[in-house]
């Protein structure tokens, strides 16, 4: 499938709406199956409803399947490289897609999967391909080490039409600096969900690192 064979319509009006959730989707990676209810439930709590796990383990997708039924939460699969990772994100209840890069077969399993995209760009050109296949709402990744929020900004002037939510080196001490910008609609970050808490099982620290994520401007 090329872009002139596809849909022109807006790709992201799913990706849209759950980026303005809230000003930060944790990026998570769960090694122990047992963190992902209590998880998932101290991070909606602290107002941060839509969670993206990421496909780095082998707990992943069944954290997903048990993250979907949490209520008044929106669960997506990050790390997508496949199409098969696609497929099985989809069957373990997830409701929207982030992979760090674009090709062709990713977005074609996504578009007969159903599950709404929130494909990686880095660069002027990347941006430029996915607007093609109709993406408005694209991840810029790696961000910090991209150029950080002065090369987001910069893209954002001859491509004002594409929002993003930054994601690789965003932290509770950057974040407003992303935020900030107008083509931003949120950022992605693990800072709130620290490996130590998880161990521990402090889920109120948990949601207190969500609520003061919430609470930035944007």
């Amino acid at each position: 499938m090329t872009p002139s064979e596809s849909n022109a319509a807006d790709r992201s009006t799913r990706a849209r709406e759950i980026c303005l959730l809230a000003p930060v989707i944790p990026v998570l990676v769960i090694d122990d199956l047992a963190h992902a209810v209590p998880l998932a439930r101290a991070l909606i709590a602290g107002g941060l409803p839509a969670l993206e796990v990421t496909l780095r383990t082998p707990q992943a997708l069944d954290a997903i399947r048990a993250m979907a039924e949490v209520p008044g939460g929106v669960v997506g699969a990050g790390t997508l490289l496949t199409p098969a990772d696609v497929r099985a994100a989809k069957a373990a209840g997830a409701q929207f897609g982030v992979s760090p890069g674009a090709t062709d077969r990713l977005i074609a399993a996504c578009e007969d999967e159903g599950l709404p995209l929130l494909p990686g760009a880095a660069t002027a050109t990347e941006v430029m391909l996915l607007l093609e296949w109709g993406f408005t709402v694209q991840k810029f990744f790696p961000a910090e080490a991209s150029g950080g929020a002065p090369a987001l900004k910069a893209i954002g002037a001859p491509i004002p039409q594409v929002s993003f939510c930054p994601t690789g080196g965003v932290s509770l001490a950057n974040a407003g600096d992303y935020l900030s910008l107008p083509n931003v609609l949120c950022a992605g970050g693990s800072w709130v969900a620290p490996k130590a808490a998880l161990a521990a099982g402090d889920w109120d620290k948990v949601e207190a690192l969500a609520r003061e994520a919430a609470a930035l401007p944007r």
